[in-house]
């Protein structure tokens, strides 16, 4: 009975936060589309490769600024999983990062930048349009 009551009260502590599934590793490109582009909320979607320096900087810097706003989710790709987002999104360099908002893209970044630069990214996005 530990056990169950152990796996219950984990399980329970698992749902009831809500940013879990505001943080989206993409795994193909239906969910890419159901996710980000058919997103109510608008959605700043991460390029990264695991063997990039700067995109082990910013993907946490990222996760700590968005993850108090409620409005606003973040999307994973893994460049070397998804060439043909890449491609789709033309990103030639990582970390490459863009913003989207009812489907269109309305800002991008690419490279380490600052967290004024991310903080204003947010802050653009929340706005309600």
């Amino acid at each position: 009975m530990n056990r169950l009551a152990s796996v219950v009260r984990h399980s329970r502590s698992l749902t009831t936060s809500t940013r879990l599934n505001r943080i989206i590793t993409i795994k193909g490109n239906d969910e890419f589309l159901s996710k980000v582009m058919n997103s109510d909320n608008p959605v700043i979607v991460n390029f990264h490769a695991e063997w990039c320096e700067p995109c082990h900087i910013l993907t946490p810097k990222m996760k700590e600024l968005i993850e108090p706003n409620e409005n606003i989710d973040l999307a994973i790709v893994d460049v070397e999983s998804h060439a043909e987002l890449v491609h789709t999104f033309e990103v030639k360099a990582v970390p490459a990062v863009i913003a989207v908002r009812n489907g269109l893209v309305v800002d991008k970044f690419i490279g380490l930048v600052d967290a004024n630069m991310i903080e204003n990214l947010i802050k653009k996005l929340d706005k309600k349009q």
